[in-house]
Order: C-alpha cells, then structure tokens, then sequence
C-alpha cells in the first residue's frame, strides 16, 4: 500500500465528485486536516471510515487501497475482507508503537540501576551520571511512544 498514491487517488476522486477537503471531511464525520494529511500521502485514513470514504468517492476499498481504479472483475477479496484486514493491520501497528515505549521504558530502568553500580572515583561518576540522563531520556521516551500509541 503506498500512501502517496493513495493520497494521490483521494485527491483525484474528490475533485472528480467536485467536493472541497472542507465538505468531504464533513461528510464523512472527519477534520478537513486528515483530508490534507491523506492527500499528501502522511497518513492513511483510519479502518473505521474507509467504507464511508468509499462511498462518498463512489470507490470501492480495493481501488483505495491500490490507489488506482480497477475493472469490474479484479477484485479478489470482498470490501468487508479488506476493511477487517484494514483493521487488523492498525491495531498491530498500534501494538507495535506500545511494545517499542515499554522496552524503552524497561531498558530505562535497567540503566538506571546499573548506573546506581557504577561509581567510586571522578571518571566513574562521571559515567553513573551519563548513564542515569541516559535513563531518565530513554524511560520518557518510552513513556511518550506508549501515550501516543494509546492515545492514538
């Protein structure tokens, strides 16, 4: 799935239906800036509005997803199989973005203790202290990765 093409192929249909980002957004129930982040290929719309995505471009979910349109007969899974496999492909990514912040969070907390170890003359205090801003860095970052991704 190449989001530039698809965004491209968003764009294309929605002038084709002669509707601005502003009335497709409100159509389907979404801000006219997920409209311009389609468009520019930033991101891909979420599962839970495809189908109605669809039926306002007059497009099928196998069109969307190839960023192209396709004849009649080339279509080889159902829309309601390409919206769950949508769906799952988001939640493991989802999943993937909570994993990555908790082993940062977990490899944090390590080095923190393994920093707590580490000392005795000025170049080793010198490396429990690197080591413990190292720490802290990386469990904010973790910290930050899994709000995003539950927030998200």
């Amino acid at each position: 799935m190449n989001q530039a093409a698809v965004g491209k192929y968003i764009a294309q249909k929605r002038k084709e239906k002669n509707l601005t980002q502003e009335q497709l957004a409100e159509k389907i129930g979404v801000s006219n800036k997920s409209i311009s982040k389609w468009e520019c290929g930033k991101c891909m719309p979420d599962y839970s509005i495809i189908e109605s995505l669809c039926r306002e471009l007059g497009i099928t979910v196998s069109e969307l997803i190839a960023g192209e349109d396709k004849g009649q007969n080339n279509s080889i899974y159902d829309e309601k199989q390409m919206v769950d496999m949508l769906e799952r492909i988001q939640k493991l990514e989802k999943q993937k973005q909570t994993m990555l912040g908790l082993i940062l969070i977990i490899m944090g907390m390590a080095l923190s203790a393994m920093s707590q170890n580490y000392g005795g003359n000025s170049f080793r205090d010198f490396i429990s202290g690197v080591m413990s801003g190292l720490s802290v860095g990386e469990m904010l970052a973790g910290i930050y990765v899994v709000g995003r991704s539950l927030a998200g």
